[in-house]
């Protein structure tokens, strides 16, 4: 008996498919300046950010950005081209990237992978907290709540630990255990 697949394989645009098959700015940078994940290799999809930022007269710009991922092609695609998009931009332009605008750069993503820009967003925004955090500053720009896609980010990585009992850094982080 012949078994087939009910997968029907997604309609992925050029574009994400050259990020996938060429990621830009793949691996670690030994000289981050800070470090930040999202995601849970229990769903399927992570993404670990790191940015070397420079700053000169009080304005912080990203000098140079790294990332690794776990998952499939949009969000290897998202990841990379958020590298892109970021690389040499002020701290305060990063931020306002959106998933959509991620989506966008892309060719469009399936709707189902729409999560992958998302979680791609949610990395870059953790990360610019975390360097604000570690130089002990708030710059006026930065909202002092989650904004909505820190916390779509947040609630997917605690429903998966739900589902499946594990406790990402982040998760311990934010209900301070160690």
């Amino acid at each position: 008996m012949i078994k087939m697949s009910s997968r029907i394989p997604l309609p992925y645009s050029p574009k994400i498919l050259e990020f996938f098959k060429n990621p830009r700015n793949f691996g670690p940078l030994e000289d981050a300046t800070i470090i930040a994940k999202a995601g849970s290799p229990a769903c399927g999809d992570m993404i670990t950010l790191y940015l070397k930022i420079e700053r000169k007269n009080h304005v912080d710009r990203i000098k140079n950005v790294g990332f690794e991922s776990y998952g499939c092609a949009a969000n290897i695609a998202a990841a990379s081209i958020l590298t892109e998009m970021i690389k040499g931009k002020t701290m305060e332009e990063a931020w306002k990237i959106t998933w959509k605008e991620i989506a966008d750069e892309l060719g469009g993503l399936p709707t189902i992978k729409y999560h992958c820009s998302i979680l791609a967003v949610g990395a870059l925004k953790r990360a610019v907290r975390a360097y604000y955090e570690k130089i002990k500053e708030s710059p006026s720009w930065l909202p002092k709540e989650m904004t909505p896609d820190e916390k779509q980010v947040w609630e997917e990585e605690k429903m998966i630990e739900k589902i499946y009992g594990i406790r990402t850094n982040h998760a311990k982080k934010k209900t301070g255990e160690t």
